[in-house]
């Protein structure tokens, strides 16, 4: 005979992750109409706060939290690659040499 085990997923968990991410939307925000010295600096914030939602995201939902270690490699190799494949325009235009 099998025995099944029933998995109840912890909801108090999963609510407070959508209470994390609504205070960081609210935060994402607040930064847009704050004059910060420079757009440079409040986008900058911006993009540290959609980070942190992004991680959220995926460590909790994507269930991404209780995985193996090589899994972590890949998404920094992806990383890596994507940052990579931003600076290709830049490299391109600013080596482009004239005969």
């Amino acid at each position: 005979m099998t025995t099944t085990t029933s998995h109840h997923p912890s909801i108090k968990k999963y609510l407070a992750v959508f209470g994390a991410l609504l205070i960081l939307t609210g935060a994402t925000v607040g930064v847009s109409y704050l004059h910060i010295g420079s757009i440079v600096i409040t986008v900058g914030i911006a993009l540290l706060i959609a980070a942190a939602k992004g991680s959220l995201v995926a460590a909790f939902f994507m269930h991404l939290m209780g995985e193996h270690k090589w899994i972590y490699l890949v998404l920094a190799l992806t990383a890596f690659f994507f940052l990579v494949m931003l600076l290709v325009p830049f490299i391109s235009h600013f080596n482009d040499y004239r005969i």
